[in-house]
């Protein structure tokens, strides 16, 4: 009896590597090259910087990605802005995507700090429309209570809000998200995702080729995950940080896009519209057919670039 349940353990071992080594082949198969440029941001740091679009007279936007997102999320989005005249800017945070780490911890304010120095150094000009994802939007909302003059518009992408993180309704959600991030991390960083790149999990939003060859190449790579857990494990400190700073000027438009149905979900949904309701010029669109991720993707990128031009305009 040992004996065959020696021999199954062993041919259980064998699979895992196996399938581990499969993909480590195919992964340095696929190994992306970067788009955008590397930026200096001083004290010997920089970040990737992806923009892309016509140079005009109208403002720059500026794309936060959410937990375990960086630039390639956005690929789908800055294709269908620059189709409609906007110049669009996204990266990668440190030690997310292709961007060296940066110093820990990775809470709000070291990520919201490197930000600031990115803007600088791109030599964009403001105002900017700033845009977040999920959990972007405790980022945008600190990055506008610090740089008011920055700021000529909002939106908010299926986007948490500081507010309701700091809810005791809120508070499971993040507990159980910080140990699903912790348990994905560990499994990136032995290599258990690298044969799954090909497969629906490797793009769940719906990217451009470009942009899904760095997406695919990230959702197996240890480092970006591990950093993506590091920041998530900071949810509630961040969001400390954000409602430390004055809210929205209610004077900016700030334009709210909702992903899924409404009906069950109106608590919810009311807490994301909310930054909108309290601007003087509000917009909301929930989007029914569409998912957390795959708003951001060819499918529904339209929706985004409505709300930057209600914004812009």
């Amino acid at each position: 009896m040992l004996r065959h349940v020696g021999r199954a353990l062993a041919g259980f071992a064998l699979l895992i590597v196996s399938f581990i080594a499969v993909g480590g082949l195919m992964s340095a198969a696929g190994h992306p090259v970067p788009r955008g440029t590397m930026v200096d941001i001083g004290e010997g740091r920089s970040l990737r910087l992806v923009c892309e679009g016509p140079r005009g007279d109208r403002p720059v936007v500026w794309l936060e990605a959410g937990a375990f997102g960086f630039a390639a999320d956005w690929g789908a989005t800055q294709e269908a802005l620059s189709a409609a005249g906007w110049r669009s800017c996204a990266y990668d945070r440190a030690g997310m995507g292709f961007s060296p780490p940066g110093p820990p911890p990775r809470d709000g304010l070291a990520i919201v700090t490197d930000f600031e120095k990115l803007v600088a150094a791109s030599g964009e000009p403001g105002p900017f429309i700033l845009v977040g994802h999920s959990m972007a939007g405790l980022r945008l909302r600190q990055y506008a209570g610090r740089n008011p003059d920055k700021v000529a518009g909002l939106v908010l992408v299926d986007a948490a809000t500081a507010d309701a993180s700091e809810t005791e309704a809120f508070k499971p959600f993040i507990r159980v998200f910080t140990t699903a991030s912790r348990w994905a991390a560990r499994g990136a960083s032995i290599g258990l995702y690298k044969p799954l790149v090909y497969t629906s999990l490797g793009d769940k939003i719906g990217l451009p080729p470009a942009a899904k060859a760095e997406k695919r190449w990230a959702f197996a790579n240890g480092p970006h995950n591990r950093t993506a857990a590091a920041e998530v494990a900071a949810w509630s400190q961040s969001a400390e940080q954000a409602v430390a700073v004055p809210a929205y000027d209610p004077n900016w438009p700030v334009a709210v896009v909702t992903a899924g149905p409404v009906k069950g979900r109106e608590k919810r949904k009311a807490m994301q519209a909310a930054p909108a309701e309290r601007s003087r010029r509000g917009y909301v669109d929930h989007v029914e057919a569409a998912s957390h991720t795959r708003l951001l993707g060819e499918t529904f990128a339209g929706h985004i670039v409505k709300a930057v031009e209600f914004v812009g305009n």
